[in-house]
């Protein structure tokens, strides 16, 4: 058996981050595409926008702190890449983050809590996040068929499609008069 984890940062030292962060989801999007740290970092942040808070939602998305499910979802699929759920509710553990139970090729694998790259078996990552190969695998993100990574990344050059904001979003809100309450 040959090696199944390589240190990994991702590239973010080289875009100039230090310290400790909650970044799995840039880092490994970063990982598995061949991105820039920054590029996927900008790209979480975007995404984060659109979304919304509730009662158990507490803010949005953050690239530094942590993204939630739809942000990663919104990313994932603006840079093609298909998704494939290795559990149902009440099915139990059927995958485990372990080379002999994973495809080959570049993926962005979901455990409980974190995500991580995972290139031909190995996982690349800041930690060794297998549990002894015992960790369950949710679901992982892959490219479609018949298309490489390389083919998937535009030019670093090129500027990246900019989303618009959600209505209502980043402006403040505004009162209504007392007609408008009491007529409209």
């Amino acid at each position: 058996m040959g090696r199944h984890f390589q240190f990994d940062d991702g590239g973010r030292a080289a875009a100039g981050y230090g310290g400790k962060a909650g970044d799995c989801v840039v880092r490994a999007i970063a990982i598995a595409t061949a991105r820039p740290y920054q590029q996927i970092y900008d790209l979480v942040n975007r995404a984060a926008v659109h979304e919304r808070t509730g009662k158990r939602k507490r803010g949005v998305s953050n690239a530094r702190t942590g993204a939630y499910r739809t942000s990663i979802r919104r990313v994932m699929k603006s840079l093609g890449w298909v998704w494939t759920p290795t559990m149902q509710i009440g099915s139990g553990c059927t995958v485990h983050l372990r080379e002999d139970e994973l495809p080959p090729g570049r993926l962005v694998v979901s455990v409980s809590k974190h995500l991580t790259a995972v290139i031909d078996g190995v996982i690349h990552d800041t930690h060794d996040c297998s549990r002894r190969g015992k960790r369950c695998v949710y679901g992982y993100w892959q490219p479609p068929e018949g298309r490489s990574v390389r083919s998937l990344s535009p030019n670093v050059s090129s500027p990246t499609k900019k989303l618009p904001p959600r209505k209502g979003v980043g402006e403040p809100k505004r009162r209504k008069t007392f007609f408008e309450w009491l007529f409209g």
